[in-house]
């Protein structure tokens, strides 16, 4: 997963999908598309203002440090926006199943989130896909943990 990869054409079937997980957070736009485009959907609450970028992901289990130099032209597209305290970068990658993984995108590094925006515990990745996976298999929505 070491390649480096030029941003590809826009993930359409991914996007589509991130829009109601997009919506449970608040209000949404859509970034417009062509190759100049810093992020796919941007999502407006009280606090923080998240920035997302939506990615299909070929190896959605990947270790982070993969994952980081995999996207790194993705995640140096993101970090270009201007932050502070109320405004967040993400990254949210789709396996070509409908599995979801969530970062929140940090000056220097990556950090695993779960669909809320909250900070999964070191270690809970697996089991949160998982359970993830199941609710998602069954057409349920997964609850906060």
């Amino acid at each position: 997963m070491t390649a480096r990869r030029p941003r590809g054409p826009r993930p359409h079937r991914a996007i589509d999908d991130a829009v109601p997980i997009a919506k449970a957070r608040g209000f949404i736009q859509l970034a417009m598309g062509g190759p100049e485009r810093i992020y796919d959907i941007s999502i407006v609450s009280k606090i923080p203002i998240v920035f997302a970028s939506i990615m299909f992901a070929p190896k959605i289990l990947a270790s982070i440090p993969e994952l980081a130099e995999y996207y790194k032209n993705d995640l140096a597209r993101l970090r270009l926006i201007a932050r502070d305290a109320a405004v967040t970068l993400e990254l949210w990658i789709r396996s070509r199943h409908g599995t979801w993984r969530f970062f929140q995108v940090m000056p220097s590094t990556i950090v695993e989130i779960d669909r809320e925006g909250r900070r999964l515990e070191s270690g809970r990745t697996i089991a949160y896909l998982a359970g993830v996976a199941a609710t998602e298999h069954a057409g349920t929505t997964p609850s906060p943990s």
